[in-house]
């Protein structure tokens, strides 16, 4: 095996200049051994293709349980903050069947059908978020984060599994916990706080759904608990998945997405024209700001040779990098780094996953993005961003990429021309015709 150059990289647990830690480790080679956050040691993956083949391939699996020496030894504590990403026992940790037999119930929660059934809801959420920002005082600077891009994904997904609100109901306690959940930079203390605090909330709401069923999500995972597809671990720790990447990934498609175009006045100028569709800037989105930095841990099941000289030991962790991916120069060009919506690649990139690990939940995030984005760009065609010289603050996390906040001017900075979408892309459901029409969808009670 190629020896490393000690010491290791080591990745910040604030997430602040992952892109740049990305472009170090890609100068070192296609895997490289890193330090992640707790001195955990893993090797890093950038490029696409790498990506690809160890996404689908039988080389790596997901299941510390099985495939992690360090792990199973004890030598990574149960401590380290990161821990809940590995101990989880559901569908994205699973390896061979045991994927399959979890995956299986999971997949009725993304069908095409509930998926279409579920958009003039969608548009029902987002017109009132819409509503509540046009209320806001003129000139006021707005977080369009915190007042858009997450409390849209959050009240769909809180719907589909039909999590209750009210002040006292889990829906605010997920909304808190979740965010909680992707910070990398968490403490030890707080980080086990949290953790009990999920189990807990989620605990008290199965109770409640398995008192009172209804026509949504949870119910069926519980159904399928009852007839002995998952165990009361499964059902608890997909749920977990369900609802934490249901909403995080969605929440910074549309926080990453809205950055960008306006970052970029001219990309954001040809959607508005027509010659690239809204579908367009969301692929390009995604390829060139990954929700997902990266992937929960893999292990080598066995020795992985990368290329002559340089293989990856059985047992050892592996980092998937879908934000390495890409950017990688050897698929997107040497102009990776540049946000373009007529780039003829956008499309290849591992941002939802890849093989038999692609995510479950892409339709339905990307049909609430672009029905977020095509309304709010039609209500707010002035909509700039408040200081365009000051990238807003990083998330603190390795994992999910997107703003602590997003700062913006909903009417603009002065008078001036007030481009709007196209009359046919107005009314944000009518769009989705790759995706499926929805007109006269009757609507579930979820």
């Amino acid at each position: 095996m190629a020896q490393q150059a000690c010491p290791f990289l080591t990745i910040e647990a604030s997430g602040q200049d992952l892109y740049g830690e990305i472009s170090r480790i890609r100068d070192q080679g296609p895997a490289v051994e890193i330090e992640l956050p707790g001195g955990v040691r893993a090797w890093w993956i950038n490029g696409l293709e790498l990506n690809k083949r160890l996404l689908s391939g039988p080389e790596t699996s997901k299941d510390a349980f099985q495939h992690w020496p360090a792990w199973i030894n004890g030598d990574i504590s149960r401590t380290w903050p990161l821990a809940i990403w590995v101990s989880v026992r559901n569908m994205v940790t699973a390896y061979g069947t045991e994927h399959s037999r979890l995956r299986k119930p999971m997949a009725a929660a993304f069908t095409k059908r509930r998926v279409d059934a579920l958009l003039p809801r969608v548009q029902e959420i987002v017109d009132r978020a819409l509503d509540d920002l046009e209320r806001l005082p003129t000139g006021e600077v707005v977080d369009l984060r915190a007042a858009f891009a997450a409390p849209v994904p959050h009240e769909v997904v809180c719907e589909l599994f039909g999590v209750p609100g009210g002040e006292d109901g889990p829906r605010k306690a997920l909304y808190r916990i979740i965010n909680n959940f992707f910070d990398t930079a968490i403490s030890l203390e707080d980080a086990q706080a949290n953790a009990v605090d999920l189990y807990g909330t989620l605990t008290a709401f199965l109770q409640d759904k398995r008192e009172h069923p209804a026509d949504d999500l949870t119910t069926a995972l519980i159904a399928a608990r009852d007839e002995g597809s998952l165990s009361e671990q499964e059902l608890m720790d997909n749920l977990i998945l369900l609802l934490t990447a249901g909403f995080e990934t969605t929440v910074n498609l549309i926080d990453n997405t809205v950055h960008s175009l306006l970052a970029h006045p001219d990309q954001l100028q040809l959607v508005r024209s027509g010659q690239v569709t809204w579908e367009d800037a969301l692929e390009e989105s995604l390829r060139f700001e990954a929700p997902g930095a990266m992937s929960g841990l893999r292990y080598a099941v066995e020795d992985i040779e990368i290329e002559p000289g340089l293989t990856i030991p059985k047992g050892d962790a592996v980092v998937v990098s879908f934000a390495g991916a890409g950017r990688d120069p050897e698929r997107h060009g040497p102009d990776a780094e540049r946000f373009d919506v007529t780039r003829a690649t956008s499309r290849d990139h591992v941002s939802f996953g890849h093989g038999v690990h692609h995510c479950l939940g892409r339709p339905l995030a990307m049909a609430e993005a672009t029905v977020a984005l095509t309304s709010l760009f039609d209500r707010f065609p002035r909509l700039a961003l408040a200081d365009p010289a000051r990238p807003p603050k990083r998330l603190r996390s390795i994992i999910s990429t997107g703003h602590q906040e997003l700062p913006v001017l909903l009417h603009g900075r002065g008078p001036g021309p007030q481009p709007g979408p196209r009359p046919e892309e107005a009314g944000a459901i009518r769009k989705l015709t790759e995706l499926g029409g929805t007109s006269g969808t009757k609507v579930p009670r979820v």
